[in-house]
């Protein structure tokens, strides 16, 4: 299959690297070092065992025009980042190409092909112009939701944290061939997936812990078993899930999990940085409204209140304009403790 990943990213990389490695023609989309390492060494994976992969044969390029039209684009760059580039994407579309999205939070797709009360609705935090929904058709994309944990720690080399599942569904939640055929290549990878007949259900899943442990965890510089074992921030998160649960449950949403399963979930990944903890230490734009900006709009569209996580997000949005203000990263460092004192 021909691949293109748009950005290289913890895991756009990991996904490039592992099916490239099955066999599939891939090219990732990319800038500055880390574009260039992959062009001089290829990408290297380290998985968290510690075996090493080492992806030669990707093609990497920051230029759209340059690729061609591709069986599957798989969209890696984060959720704020992808209108600006969205009208560079149909220069990567053939008639059949699929748009796989790999992104944290609600997606913009949201209510496209949703057949209920808000089909059609467009969300205004993550597509304010309408320009992803006229580049990228409705009818092109895949969802997929994505449960491994991995970062960049240097140009070109992704570290795999934990975690190898990335179930896929149609916005319609059909069953189609070409939604088996991209099961099928994702397994083939190496990763574990599943075809899901409710893909907004399994959206809303990893979307309830990322609405509350990745805002926390940028506010607090905590790992995610800190936060979890930490009962004030324990308690947050449990009353931010609670308040999403309703709001999911007034659009058909039903959660298999109970919160108490999720937290205990969160816990077990041990001393992991969550990603926007980890682009507040590099200074990075941050993904506040995918992940807690569009919950509370869709709070809106049901009536539903949600007064804790509109504190989270007013707190996490100013911390995100401080920054890029700034033009400065937030990190905890060390300092010497006077014994004496």
């Amino acid at each position: 299959m021909r691949i293109c990943v748009i950005g290289a990213g913890a895991i756009g990389g990991l996904m490039g690297a592992r099916l490239a490695l099955s066999g599939n023609e891939v090219t990732l989309i990319d800038q500055g070092a880390h574009l260039e390492a992959i062009r001089n060494n290829g990408l290297k994976l380290v998985w968290a065992d510690g075996t090493e992969y080492l992806a030669k044969d990707v093609k990497a390029t920051d230029s759209f025009e340059e690729v061609g039209p591709q069986d599957l684009v798989i969209l890696a760059v984060k959720a704020h980042y992808i209108e600006s580039l969205a009208a560079k994407v149909p220069a990567l579309l053939g008639p059949e190409t699929m748009v796989m999205t790999v992104q944290n939070g609600l997606p913009w797709w949201y209510f496209q092909r949703h057949g209920g009360e808000f089909d059609g609705r467009r969300l205004e935090t993550l597509d304010p112009n309408g320009a992803i929904e006229a580049a990228i058709g409705a009818e092109r994309i895949i969802g997929c939701v994505v449960y491994p944990a991995a970062a960049v720690t240097a140009p070109g080399v992704i570290h795999h944290v934990e975690g190898d599942r990335f179930p896929v569904g149609e916005l319609d939640n059909s069953e189609t061939e070409r939604l088996q055929r991209v099961h099928d290549t994702i397994v083939e990878a190496g990763f574990r997936s599943r075809v899901l007949t409710s893909i907004r259900s399994e959206i809303w899943l990893k979307a309830w812990g990322n609405l509350s442990f990745n805002p926390i965890s940028a506010l607090s510089h905590a790992t995610l078993v800190d936060m979890c074992e930490f009962p004030e921030t324990r308690k947050l998160a449990e009353y931010m899930m609670r308040e999403a649960a309703e709001i999911a449950g007034k659009l058909g949403i039903e959660f298999r999990h109970t919160i108490e399963r999720r937290i205990e979930g969160a816990r077990g990944v041990g001393a992991h940085k969550t990603s926007m903890l980890q682009d507040v230490e590099a200074g990075r734009s941050l993904e506040v409204e995918a992940l807690i900006g569009s919950v509370i709009e869709m709070g809106r569209l049901t009536d539903t209140p949600c007064p804790h996580i509109d504190a989270v997000y007013a707190c996490v949005k100013l911390l995100d304009r401080t920054m890029a203000k700034e033009g400065a990263r937030v990190a905890v460092e060390k300092v010497a403790v006077d014994k004496a004192a």
